[in-house]
């Protein structure tokens, strides 16, 4: 890969990376309740190169894989009496939420809660794992993920994304520092490829402070659409949009800190008012020039989820792999280097198709 802030001579269709990479997003989502031991498991079953845990804090300061910290509708919280107390209201970046939180929890009381399907209208055969699996641990998903490599004699990345990174720290529980002293106690997260991935800037510049440039690690930048801005900035009362981050000049100040942008896949081709695919945007050659690799999400394989293009008469709820694979592989063609999806065994197929 180029070094940060280097100039790419990029032109359409060009990848900066030789191989697209798989991103099994939560797991395998699709067919597993998210942020499950089953749900990697399956993701690597099915050839993710890397696996992702969202990262969350408990009340005694141990991270923990949740998409938020609010865990109403990814645990059976709701039905355990004994927490009906800790229902409260947060603002969290900028969101007001009721729910359960993960920082009103010890580690141990949150082990006596089990993991359910976050969108059971949408995925209802998921529905039957519920109440199998607990929420596991970070340090839990890095002994599985590297037990996982060891069987299959192949390395298997870690993807972790710091959520909520300033809200965490405005209430005592910063989360950098743990992160890394987990990461680096690790042998396996020590010679593993690892992307760590925040829709923030200021956690990303101090890992990258922190951590130097090891030759497995990279620094993934989320980005989303817009005038939306990331909740530091907000919390700084600074004004930089996710549009500004991802515009030619954006995109050459980023890659002083990361190593890779990740939009939406909407950023790179938007729908039209048709709800087909438009015209790519220039965001991917952008962020070639600039040195950045392009790692997408998210591709679910609902109707719902698909552009227009790719829908078939099975209704919205229906999976339709076949669109799914097509849909990923026109975005293949504007030269992603990797994506993230709830299915990774279609992201492999469309990847070997595109092959």
């Amino acid at each position: 890969m180029l070094a940060p802030g280097a100039a790419a001579s990029a032109s359409p269709g060009r990848r900066l990376s030789p191989f697209v990479q798989v991103f099994g997003h939560r797991g395998a989502c699709a067919l597993r309740p998210e942020h499950t031991l089953a749900s990697y498991a399956l993701a690597i079953a099915d050839g993710a190169d890397y696996v992702e845990p969202d990262l969350v804090i408990t009340k005694d300061g141990v991270l923990v894989a949740r998409h938020e910290n609010n865990i109403a509708e990814t645990t059976d919280v709701k039905s355990r009496p004994e927490f009906a107390g800790r229902m409260a209201t947060k603002t969290v970046d900028g969101e007001v939420t009721t729910g359960w939180f993960t920082e009103d929890f010890t580690l141990a009381e949150l082990k006596t809660l089990r993991a359910v399907e976050r969108l059971p209208n949408v995925r209802p055969q998921n529905t039957v794992y519920d109440g199998e699996f607990q929420v596991p641990t970070f340090e839990e998903y890095l002994d599985f993920v590297a037990a996982e490599a060891a069987l299959r004699g192949r390395a298997i990345g870690l993807v972790p994304e710091i959520k909520h990174s300033t809200y965490f720290a405005s209430i005592g529980l910063p989360m950098e520092d743990r992160f890394l002293a987990v990461l680096s106690a690790h042998s396996y997260a020590r010679r593993a490829p690892v992307e760590i991935q925040s829709f923030e800037i200021a956690n990303l510049r101090y890992l990258r402070a922190k951590l130097g440039r090891p030759s497995n690690v990279r620094l993934m930048q989320l980005v989303d659409i817009g005038d939306q801005r990331p909740a530091d900035v907000v919390a700084a009362g600074g004004q930089l949009s996710f549009a500004e981050m991802t515009s030619a000049a954006g995109l050459v100040e980023m890659a002083r800190y990361a190593d890779v942008v990740a939009p939406p896949t909407r950023a790179m081709i938007p729908l039209g008012s048709d709800h087909r695919l438009a015209a790519p945007t220039t965001l991917v050659d952008d962020a070639h020039r600039a040195g950045l690799l392009v790692h997408s999400w998210t591709f679910r394989p609902e109707n719902q989820f698909l552009a227009a293009d790719f829908r078939d008469a099975a209704g919205p709820s229906a999976r339709n792999p076949k669109g799914s694979v097509a849909e990923i592989r026109r975005y293949l063609q504007i030269g992603l280097d990797g994506f993230f999806t709830d299915d990774p065994a279609l992201g492999r197929e469309a990847v070997g198709l595109a092959a």
